[in-house]
Parts: structure tokens; C-alpha cells; sequence
């Protein structure tokens, strides 16, 4: 009787642990539709972040590589792309090859927020508001004092940027929203 309680158990436990992942899945796959940053954006938001030679920048949710290519190109940074799309990690990595940047550039195929961020100078970011608001306590005790992060169109709600940028491209203004990572955040009460 022991063990049918065991099993029992055990069958409970796997269900479980299986609903969390499904539901990690999930919410992950919603933090925001993949819709493209224009160039102009992507190459603005890097000037904004003052993005060095050396730097590292981890774009979260790097849908086709654009600020992959550019950071590394462009602003001679060491670029890192977390995307839970297959295709588009395939698509981002033909990219890299093709333009030859395999030792500035890779994309990891996972979910964002199991990816360790701590040795990033710059994070860019296009996720909704409320995407934001998810990812927001990850970075506060992931990011080091002096590390920038970039948004795309939606805030950080609870952070103060240090500036707030508007950018004409594709026939409308685009929001970019720059923080840089305080000493400490303050305390939740």
C-alpha cells in the first residue's frame, strides 16, 4: 500500500513540475510578439546606451539578430541574443556566419529569464510593459552598478531613465527609454 502512495506521489509531483514548465513556456512566449525594431532605432538605442569596444550586450528576445549584427559591427561589441524561438535563432545565426562575426556574436536558444545576464554592460529589450514588469526584479539582482539598459517603445515601470529618446523611423515616433543600473535599488517595502 506504501508504494502505491509513493507512485502516487511521485505521479503528483511530475505533474506538477510538468504544469510549471508548460506555464514558464508560456509566459515567456507572451512577454511580446516578435515585431522588428526598425534600423534606425536599433543602431539609435545602441548611441544611446554609449555602447564601448569590449562591452558586452545581451539583447533579450533577439527575434532575427538585428542588434546582434549591429553591436558587433558597428560599435565592435561581444553581442548575446536569448531568443525561444527555433526559427529565429536558426535565422540569427545564418546571419552571424554570413556576415562573419562568430566570434562577436551568439544566440542562445532559451527562455530569457533563465538566462544569466550579470556580465552584461547593456541589455536591450522590446517587450511590453507588463513583459517589463517581469523582468524587472531579474535585472535589479542580475545587473552590476553601471550597466545600461535599453527599452524599445515600453518603459520600465518603477525605474527612472536617465533619458528618453524619440526616434522617427518607418513613419512613426519610436520611444527608446535608457537606464543605467544605480549602486543599489531601493528596497521594496
Amino acid at each position: 500500500m506504501r508504494s502505491i502512495w509513493r507512485w502516487a506521489l511521485l505521479g503528483g509531483c511530475l505533474w506538477v513540475v510538468a504544469q510549471e514548465s508548460s506555464a514558464q513556456r508560456a509566459r515567456t512566449a507572451y512577454m511580446a510578439p516578435w515585431v522588428t525594431s526598425p534600423m534606425a532605432v536599433v543602431e539609435r538605442m545602441l548611441e544611446l546606451a554609449g555602447l564601448k569596444p569590449g562591452e558586452t550586450v545581451y539583447d533579450l528576445g533577439s527575434g532575427d539578430g538585428r542588434v546582434l549584427l549591429v553591436a558587433a559591427q558597428k560599435f565592435g561589441a561581444k553581442a548575446v541574443g536569448v531568443e525561444l524561438s527555433e526559427n529565429l535563432v536558426r535565422k540569427s545565426l545564418e546571419a552571424i556566419e554570413r556576415e562573419g562575426l562568430s566570434d562577436k556574436a551568439s544566440v542562445i536558444h532559451g527562455d530569457l529569464m533563465d538566462v544569466d545576464v550579470s556580465k552584461a554592460d547593456v541589455v536591450t529589450i522590446y517587450l511590453l510593459s507588463g513583459s517589463n514588469d517581469v523582468l524587472r526584479p531579474k535585472l535589479e539582482a542580475s545587473l552590476r552598478p553601471g550597466a545600461r539598459v535599453v527599452s524599445h517603445d515600453f518603459e520600465i515601470r518603477g525605474w527612472k531613465p536617465t533619458y528618453v529618446d524619440k526616434t522617427e523611423a518607418h513613419r512613426r515616433d519610436h520611444a527608446i527609454y535608457v537606464y543605467s543600473v544605480p549602486q543599489s535599488f531601493p528596497k521594496k517595502k
